[in-house]
């Protein structure tokens, strides 16, 4: 159980540069000012480990840990987060010797040091994660926390839903071992294709196409909808956006932040 944050805390962070508690929280997406006021006298936020339930407590958001019922608030006003919808033929890479189309080309030098959280192969489509928050893609990407991932699958070839239950329930084995999908439905199908969404925590290399290809229906599309709370929606094919507070907090607690 953390300590009361002390008074002499209270009053040294006054004396220096910060903000206030309650507009940091609501800045981070955690409702009105109010509703954050609330949150601090209610005895659930803590400053480096000792909890804080005065009103006016300032707080550096460079330099001092913010947690609101144990889960990390990210603070750094320089970090940044983007949603980008990959289309084919485009590298998930930052830079290509070969002269290939890649994410730089889509996102250009405007946020420094950004990454992307993971790849799609270069046939693939749909949402990649960007972000300069070393911390946070760590987590994103560290096998530990397998963040489920959603897909849209145009197969060849009439799957039948039998097909679907048994990728759930028994799964199919790869050249490096059994795989499941955690989710299997289809949404359209006729004599030669067959439109199915899946749901799977794995990121391994190419694991969707490898998976419907070892039963006999090859991919001839596919785009990623969803990695974790973080969806698609109706962002356009080689655009970006940035995400909002509430979407990164929600993210950062997927993954343990």
């Amino acid at each position: 159980m953390p300590h009361a944050y002390s008074q002499a805390k209270k009053t040294r962070n006054s004396e220096h540069e910060g903000i206030r508690l309650q507009k940091l929280l609501a800045q981070a997406g955690y409702g009105s000012r109010r509703k954050c006021e609330e949150m601090i006298t209610d005895g659930r936020v803590e400053i480096d480990g000792e909890l804080v339930t005065e009103l006016g407590t300032r707080v550096d958001p460079h330099t001092q840990q913010v947690r609101v019922d144990g889960s990390r608030v990210r603070l750094n006003p320089n970090h940044v987060t983007l949603a980008l919808n990959k289309p084919r033929k485009v590298l998930s890479a930052m830079e290509d010797p070969k002269g290939r189309y890649t994410l730089r080309d889509i996102v250009g030098d405007k946020y420094e040091r950004i990454f992307h959280m993971g790849r799609l192969d270069y046939d693939s489509e749909g949402l990649i994660l960007m972000t300069n928050d070393g911390e946070l893609s760590q987590h994103v990407m560290h096998p530990k926390y397998e963040v489920e991932k959603t897909y849209i699958a145009t197969l060849e070839g009439h799957m039948s839903g039998n097909v679907c239950r048994r990728l759930v329930r028994t799964g199919v084995q790869l050249d490096d071992g059994w795989i499941k999908l955690d989710h299997c439905s289809i949404i359209d199908s006729n004599r030669e294709n067959t439109i199915v969404k899946v749901t799977l925590h794995s990121g391994k290399n190419r694991i969707v196409r490898r998976i419907f290809g070892a039963i006999g229906f090859p991919v001839r599309r596919l785009v990623r909808t969803q990695i974790g709370p973080i969806k698609l929606g109706d962002l356009k094919p080689g655009s970006y956006r940035v995400l909002s507070q509430t979407e990164v907090r929600s993210l950062s607690k997927e993954v343990g932040l």
